[in-house]
């Protein structure tokens, strides 16, 4: 079906996910011609290129393959992506990675729905914000990490991606309609949403109505809904890996 907001088909039977490869795993059939994203249901660095391929309707071009990150298997790095890393991906003989450049990779490599425009002003301002969503992360995760309730810099990129949304009046999305610029952020900002509420009793979409739009019309998304992890598992890895060393094990 056409989501009516975003224009993005959506797919409507629930994906069966496959489980979580760990160190006893055997590896797939590398390099057989099979096109694989390799990711972590927890990551949300590798949710974005999930939520790619899903928008973009290649649920069967596209193989899922998980990795439990707390218990890697040797070969995905010594065979698969040196890094280590999640997301990469799998594709006509080399392996991708990196979540920003993937996403951008996976739109312009494989059919389904463009997720950059053609209009050069919404298309340079797209580039704006996908080259700021790593700041953008960075400044939100700071306070957590350092365990401050709040920072002057996380208030002011909260308050910048506000106002980005009100750029285009045509959607509620920060191009109007959906692209990869809202993929670039929506999985952070979930994350986001339950640490915050929970952690430091801050609510980043109060007084902040274009984000509180923008969230509710993404959780209307099924691409993405079938990406999302129950909050209680988001807090539940949280509580057990919010710290310094949290990146080591992914890749913005």
């Amino acid at each position: 079906m056409i989501h009516e907001r975003c224009g993005v088909r959506c797919s409507v039977t629930k994906e069966v996910l496959p489980p979580a490869l760990g160190t006893v795993s055997e590896p797939p059939p590398l390099f057989d011609g099979t096109t694989r994203l390799y990711i972590c249901y927890i990551c949300p660095f590798a949710q974005r290129a999930w939520v790619t391929r899903n928008c973009k309707g290649l649920q069967d071009e596209i193989k899922l393959v998980a990795i439990n990150l707390e218990d890697k298997p040797a070969w995905y790095k010594d065979k698969v992506y040196p890094q280590g890393t999640v997301p990469s991906l799998e594709h006509n003989g080399k392996v991708t990675g990196e979540s920003l450049d993937l996403i951008k990779y996976i739109d312009s490599n494989f059919q389904g729905p463009a997720l950059l425009p053609q209009d050069p002003a919404k298309r340079q301002f797209a580039d704006e914000l996908i080259g700021y969503a790593d700041a953008f992360t960075k400044a939100l995760y700071a306070p957590l990490i350092s365990k401050v309730d709040m920072s002057d810099e996380a208030v002011a990129a909260l308050d910048k991606i506000e106002a980005a949304l009100s750029k285009f009046s045509d959607g509620p999305f920060f191009l109007g309609q959906l692209s990869l610029a809202d993929i670039a952020y929506v999985t952070i900002l979930e994350r986001l949403q339950i640490y915050y509420s929970h952690v430091r009793n801050y609510e980043i979409a109060k007084d902040r109505p274009n984000l509180e739009k923008f969230i509710e019309e993404m959780n209307n998304i099924e691409a993405y809904k079938q990406t999302k992890n129950q909050p209680l598992i988001l807090l539940d890895f949280a509580k057990r890996h919010l710290k310094a060393n949290t990146f080591s094990l992914i890749k913005f």
